[in-house]
């Protein structure tokens, strides 16, 4: 390898699944491999619904040997859910999943505090009923010393150093985003002490380097560095949206959908709080302005509740269905929990009085019809609250993969979508290394180096859009 190209580890931690990606970056090239891939699997136990956070350790590591000598490593995962450690830097159990039902209700006892429009003026972080705040009211955090989010507590365990990563920490609705620091206003009335929590970090900073414990266990020669990165996976694949210019909208499409825009400063207005758009913090100052959509968790669950049939026999079939026969609203926090989620469909349809979907077809051909109906409305609502007009919308992520919600999505909006890449947290969590490292520029030259090196592939918008306010419509109706 030339002495120009360096190599990373990245290692993404989704909600389904984990990977350990190595990424090779040199001045005119940028090759991504996946050295490991694992699942995660949460668990029910008596007390609830429990991440297995030593397996997904477990998977770092095996990644970690797989992937060989490498000249960082960096560390991103889904947000809100943390561990807890007593005095002695011990783990107190495993972390809660941000899908246990503890935060029920609790949200309108933090209200009865703190007003709703206030939180949200404050910290800018649209509602949720498992944000790491809700579900801090709910812990009784008895023995608790520290406060790690699941990508600083893996970054502890791999180095001994502790620290609070800020496009992360930005998730807790627990930060101020003008200040880009801790809201201590709002945590001292609600009794959160700040002091659980490790100092913060900026994406690029150093983050120690790997023990000697996990040098011996996985092979790699010492001294390697872990870099902090955009540790929030929709932070680090929004890093990798291979974009010019500011006038595009992203949806970070898997199991959830993350659809917005990048932004230089919040919007906190109570009709921004109404139409629950969030302000997360991304690279180099800036905020991503989206909304959470359910995903293609809607998908994932229905193919599980039907035993896991071919996926692309089922896509082909539900692209003969008629379109927008029936759709649902796919943020509905109805469709949160997992189980049984084609009936839930079903009696979503049912309740609004469109046709009942009842084949597997059918039921898929809702669902991709409501996801790109959900996306339309992001895109267009964001753009109009923020000000903020764009020409073209970058679909990043595993939906990448589905060619047909990819043409659906720039059917709905009525703009082209550009698809790729398809492992953009593990991108963005790559180029944020080797930036640190002197190897790439700033958040514009990454992206004009992804764009010169990967495969890409443009939906032009066919049809008219008035069928997709027509169901828009419907559906708002209901």
């Amino acid at each position: 390898m030339s002495a120009s190209v360096k190599s990373y580890a990245a290692v993404d931690l989704g909600a389904s699944s984990g990977r350990v990606m190595v990424g090779r970056v040199g001045p005119d090239s940028l090759e991504l491999s996946e050295a490991h891939r694992f699942v995660n699997r949460p668990v029910r136990v008596p007390e609830g619904l429990r991440w297995d956070i030593l397996s997904l350790y477990g998977g770092v590591l095996d990644g970690l040997r797989t992937a060989g000598q490498v000249d960082s490593v960096g560390i991103d995962s889904w947000a809100v859910d943390y561990g807890l450690l007593d005095a002695d830097g011990a783990l107190l159990g495993n972390p809660v999943h941000y899908r246990d039902s503890r935060t029920e209700g609790v949200a309108q006892k933090v209200w009865a505090t703190v007003p709703a429009p206030e939180l949200y003026a404050a910290t800018g972080l649209q509602y949720a009923p498992f944000n790491t705040l809700y579900q801090l009211v709910a812990d009784r955090l008895t023995g608790a010393q520290r406060l790690l989010l699941i990508p600083d507590l893996l970054t502890y365990w791999l180095t001994g150093e502790q620290g609070t990563e800020l496009t992360n920490a930005s998730t807790t609705q627990l930060i101020d985003p003008r200040t880009r620091g801790w809201s201590y206003d709002i945590a001292q009335r609600l009794g959160i002490d700040l002091e659980l929590f490790a100092p913060l970090r900026q994406p690029g900073d150093p983050a120690g380097l790997l023990r000697p414990e996990v040098l011996e266990e996985t092979g790699l020669e010492g001294p390697v560095p872990v870099t902090a990165v955009g540790s929030h996976d929709t932070a680090s694949a929004v890093a990798a949206v291979p974009a010019s210019g500011e006038r595009f909208a992203y949806i970070c499409t898997g199991t959830w959908s993350l659809a917005g825009l990048e932004l230089d400063a919040p919007v906190l207005t109570e009709e921004s709080r109404a139409a629950n758009f969030t302000n997360e913090l991304g690279l180099d100052g800036t905020v991503r302005y989206l909304r959470n959509i359910m995903g293609l968790w809607l998908l994932q669950e229905s193919v599980r509740a039907w035993g896991d049939p071919d996926l692309g026999e089922l896509l082909s079939e539900a692209a003969g269905v008629p379109a927008l026969r029936s759709v649902v609203d796919a943020s509905d926090p109805v469709f949160l929990s997992p189980g049984r989620m084609p009936e839930r469909i079903a009696e979503a349809c049912r309740a609004s009085g469109q046709p009942v979907p009842v084949s597997p077809a059918e039921v898929t051909r809702c669902i991709l019809d409501s996801l790109a109906l959900a996306h339309r409305k992001a895109v267009q609502e964001a753009q109009r609250l923020a000000d903020h007009p764009v020409d073209v919308v970058h679909v990043v992520g595993g939906g990448t993969r589905n060619a047909l919600l990819c043409q659906l999505t720039a059917d709905a909006c009525g703009l082209p979508v550009v698809a790729g890449p398809t492992e953009a947290a593990a991108f963005g969590n790559v180029l944020v290394q080797a930036r640190a490292h002197g190897l790439v520029g700033d958040l514009a030259g990454g992206r004009e180096l992804l764009t010169r090196t990967q495969p890409l592939t443009r939906y032009e918008p066919q049809g008219d859009t008035a069928r997709w306010r027509e169901a828009q419509a419907r559906l708002a109706g209901a």
